[in-house]
């Protein structure tokens, strides 16, 4: 039985849309830059090295406290993940109190409390936060790191990165920062599951004593408080914070290639590439052309209307949308292009990203374009200043850079200045085209033949950054095997043809979440070739798709269109209950792995299908279905096979197509019962 993903996305996409009109290429004039005047913090110092920084804000009766360890990163080598650890278990009770006490304590409060291996953060009511900072301090102070929680931290950090596996969002990040910044650097280094399993709990013990320190933390404190009075109230909580002598790590100098050249991760289930234009750069906030890095960036790849956006979505129809970023370090900058594009495309995505990069470096923005850009910074900037938590940032900025105190005074002073020259060499300096690693993460089988043709030189690396071989294309198709063979195969691994002869309609309810909300899928099927799909939620009727074996129609909120062209050809194709026995006519076009299985596939129509080739289960399914950006792929995953009247059904169906993501589980299935005739009308 198939569930048409495809056609549900879009009738959902369209369902939950929201109408809104926007024109991306005109923005508001621009007026002459307000005038910032941020309030002056108070700063002290305790004895154990805390500074402490208190804003007062009295337009809200609330108070936060934002808590900064400002260390170097540190490379944990072996035991990659000790610090997150630790960071995770802070906050589960203390030498005063339980886990449960603890928490209740700052749910009574309606309070917020986090930490981290970096600092903390709590929020309350102005007439609670005595009460909440004092909590904060403790789980600071005095944590306790039981065994028990300790084993379960591990446990659910194993099954996270079981599940990152199969991510290629994640191992493209992963491989890109591994190889940018060094295997031995702080911010190259990634957690796997054996260093997972090499901590222990007194490793964590030692990472909160040695870095978990006041002597290089600030304290920041803002919102509807009595400086006097929260000075006392802080150096009574802190003042028994003791300090420590914190390591010295010197990391290496991340180093650009010394010509552009794209490094490639094969994902074979990958549906779309991953592509990304990094170089390092050494660029920290204060800096004399900081501005002019800023606006760059933002007329490159800052939003919507910027130039990667504008030419890769709304010109070409590559992707959903292209961006860059300019990330300013004390440690380890980078800049970075990046977009996620269609497989077929992927080759003129890395040349057109690069054409944008190489443009802004050799030829002057325009007038308009710096004007614009300005005007949107300004902006922005206006709207951050009035928030509490945006002040006790540039508060914390100013002491962590030693900047001048009226440096965000005069940020938009400083933003207007910038100057077309200024803009270019500012692009020339920090965009590095020539000498960027271009990373893409993808399906060799689809994308390398098409990069090959481009004029960089490509390199191969596995899913941990370490280089390998070009990935082979395709495993030879074994003698005898056919489509035909496989759907055999197929048949026998659910129960056999025998008992799947005997299923003359099939009714199956399953239920998922879209934008947050609860919707159940009903599809009823019978033979000879009959569907039926009725989406719910909201206690209505969201879409609706009947095929009586001839005709069909697609009902969407009272407006039905009748089932047309290649549409309705392709649905007289099928072979319901089971559309299986309709790829029988399809061609078996070559094997290929799929989560570390191989699996034979069959292309049908416009679909292809996956068998893994031990189980003979269907694994997955690749619809190729027109979209307003071109062509796109839409898988759909099948696991969690059941037997419901002694042939196997499964029982999760998952499909992703662009940004949204489908989870379907199936709560029911029932054969040769709760469907008739009326079911197609």
């Amino acid at each position: 039985m198939k569930i048409k993903i495809a056609s549900l996305i879009a009738i959902l996409t369209m369902s939950f849309a929201v109408n809104a009109q926007r024109d991306l290429n005109n923005q508001p004039k621009p007026g002459p830059a307000p005038k910032i005047k941020l309030g002056k913090p108070e700063k002290f110092k305790l004895k154990n090295g805390l500074q402490v920084i208190l804003v007062e804000n009295h337009k809200l009766p609330r108070a936060s406290a934002s808590l900064t360890i400002d260390n170097k990163p540190v490379f944990e080598g072996d035991k990659a993940g000790v610090s997150s650890i630790m960071g995770s278990l802070l906050g589960n009770g203390t030498n005063t109190m339980s886990k449960d006490e603890f928490n209740e304590k700052v749910d009574y409060l309606g309070a917020s409390l986090n930490f981290s291996s970096s600092g903390a953060f709590a929020a309350s009511l102005e007439k609670y936060f005595p009460e909440i900072l004092t909590l904060m301090a403790d789980g600071i102070k005095n944590p306790i790191f039981t065994q028990e929680e300790f084993d379960k931290e591990i446990e659910r950090n194993l099954e996270g990165l079981k599940n990152q596996e199969k991510d290629v969002k994640t191992i493209a990040s992963r491989v890109e920062d591994y190889l940018t910044y060094g295997s031995k650097h702080p911010y190259g280094e990634y957690v796997t599951p054996e260093s997972m399993q090499n901590i222990k709990l007194e490793d964590v013990k030692k990472n909160y004593t040695t870095y978990y320190r006041p002597n290089n933390a600030y304290l920041v404190i803002v919102g509807d408080i009595n400086p006097k009075k929260t000075k006392k109230l802080v150096t009574k909580l802190f003042s028994g914070w003791t300090k420590g002598n914190i390591p010295n790590y010197t990391m290496p100098k991340p180093v650009n290639p010394s010509t552009a050249e794209i490094n490639f991760v094969n994902m074979p289930n990958a549906v779309q590439s991953e592509v990304a234009v990094v170089n390092n750069i050494d660029l920290t906030l204060g800096d004399k052309d900081y501005y002019a890095a800023l606006i760059a960036n933002n007329i490159l790849g800052g939003g919507g209307t910027a130039r990667l956006f504008m030419n890769l979505r709304e010109d070409k129809g590559y992707t959903y949308g292209s961006y860059s970023r300019v990330r300013q370090s004390k440690h380890a900058g980078k800049f970075k292009a990046s977009a996620s594009v269609r497989n077929m495309v992927t080759d003129s995505s890395v040349v057109e990203i690069l054409k944008e990069i190489n443009k802004i470096r050799y030829q002057k923005v325009s007038e308009e374009e710096l004007k614009n850009s300005k005007a949107e910074y300004v902006g922005n900037f206006v709207m951050d200043v009035q928030k509490p938590r945006t002040v006790a940032r540039f508060a914390l900025n100013i002491a962590r850079y030693n900047l001048p105190a009226d440096f965000y005074e005069k940020y938009l002073e400083n933003i207007n200045a910038v100057t077309l020259d200024d803009v270019q060499n500012a692009a020339k300096k920090y965009f590095q085209g020539d000498k960027a690693r271009i990373f893409v993460t993808g399906k060799g089988s689809d994308v390398l033949k098409n990069l090959e043709k481009t004029s960089y030189a490509i390199k191969y690396f596995d899913k941990k950054g370490n280089p390998t071989s070009k990935p082979k294309m395709n495993l030879p198709i074994p003698a005898g095997v056919t489509a035909n063979t496989v759907v055999d195969d197929y048949f026998k691994a659910i129960g056999g043809k025998d008992k799947v002869a005997q299923i003359k309609s099939v009714k199956m309810v399953s239920g998922a979440k879209v934008q947050g909300l609860d919707i159940t899928l009903t599809s009823k099927s019978a033979a000879p070739n009959k569907t039926s799909q009725v989406v719910t939620g909201m206690g209505q009727t969201l879409s609706k798709q009947v095929f009586d074996g001839t005709k069909g129609y697609a009902e969407q909120q009272g407006r039905r269109k009748d089932l047309a062209g290649k549409e309705l050809e392709e649905a007289k194709s099928n072979k319901a209950p089971f559309d299986d026995e309709a790829y029988r006519a399809g061609k078996l076009v070559r094997i290929e792995p799929v989560n570390g299985n191989n699996a034979y596939v069959i292309k049908h129509n416009d679909n292809e299908i996956f068998y893994d080739m031990k189980t003979g289960l269907k694994i997955k399914s690749v619809r190729t279905v027109k979209s307003p950006q071109g062509e796109m792929k839409v898988p759909t995953l099948f696991s969690d096979y059941k037997e419901v009247n002694g042939v196997k059904f499964p029982h999760k169906i998952d499909s992703k197509m662009g940004p949204m993501d489908l989870n379907f589980v199936v709560k029911e299935i029932k054969v040769n019962d709760g469907v008739s005739d009326a079911d197609f009308q």
